[in-house]
């Protein structure tokens, strides 16, 4: 099982120096990756999220990518159906190069309608448009020129040119545990489910594996830990691996930087053997 760590990039502690100490703490403590986040604007008396300082996910992972040279960069997850993919593809294909290939793709279809409707998007069309931004997104990212017919998204894409392309293909996770989600993750490189326990993510990891055997397809599980309870996240871990999920993303519970610091150490501390 390999272990990543989410950056503090939400709330009160995120900031620039409070990402590139996390970014530089999860490389030296051997993580696997760093993760981020999204939401772009969010109702002023939400529950959730608690907070509505987020900072852009992509922009964050360039400023992590900057101050590292190793652990992988992840999104846990874009909502792709909010973006229009032509920019979003030029800006993850930069990232992918500027990291020199570290860059993991976590997509979702999104779930706050206010946040859609400020944004012009049909919130009802986001499964189509996820599916085609997808499409559309590595037409241009393999294509060149290339064209691309486009049924739900505003575009008109003959004979274009978009570069630079990845110089390394950007492994696509999808978030989510609805039918349509399981049924995309599939067709994809991964699944990045969010806050099972092991015996919730069992059957999906049965139903995943034998679809998609091959040890490359990932499966990725998103877990909140609040840092004071070893024994509980050794055992957590240990479910998790138990039942075939190879990748763990934990999310610090703490609000101020010196304590989600402090909890990022105590999880290598309490499973040195699954950091590299």
């Amino acid at each position: 099982m390999r272990l990543g760590i989410h950056l503090p990039h939400i709330g009160r502690k995120a900031g620039p120096e409070a990402i590139r100490r996390a970014a530089i703490q999860a490389e030296e403590l051997g993580f696997a990756d760093v993760w981020v986040s999204e939401h772009i604007i969010v109702p002023k008396d939400a529950p959730y999220p608690p907070s509505p300082v987020f900072w852009d996910p992509v922009l964050t992972l360039t400023w992590a990518a900057s101050c590292t040279r190793r652990v992988g960069l992840g999104t846990s997850v874009l909502v792709l159906p909010m973006r229009h993919p032509l920019p979003l593809a030029k800006e993850l294909a930069t990232l992918q190069n500027l990291s020199e290939g570290r860059l993991i793709l976590g997509a979702g279809v999104g779930w706050l309608e206010a946040e859609f409707e400020a944004l012009g998007v049909p919130f009802r069309e986001r499964g189509r448009r996820m599916d085609e931004g997808i499409a559309m997104m590595r037409a241009v990212w393999s294509e060149d020129p290339v064209s691309f017919e486009s049924k739900t998204i505003p575009a008109v894409i003959d004979s274009m040119r978009s570069l630079p392309q990845p110089e390394q293909p950007i492994p696509i996770w999808i978030g989510g545990t609805s039918e349509p989600a399981l049924k995309r993750a599939a067709r994809h490189e991964g699944w990045h489910g969010s806050r099972c326990t092991p015996e919730q993510a069992e059957p999906i990891v049965n139903r995943l594996r034998a679809e998609r055997p091959e040890p490359e397809f990932a499966i990725s599980l998103r877990y909140g830990w609040h840092g004071r309870d070893e024994t509980a996240l050794k055992e957590r871990l240990q479910g998790y691996a138990a039942v075939g999920v190879g990748h763990v993303l934990i999310e610090p519970a703490d609000r101020e930087l010196g304590d989600w610091l402090a909890t990022v150490k105590r999880v290598a501390d309490a499973v040195p053997d699954l950091l590299g």
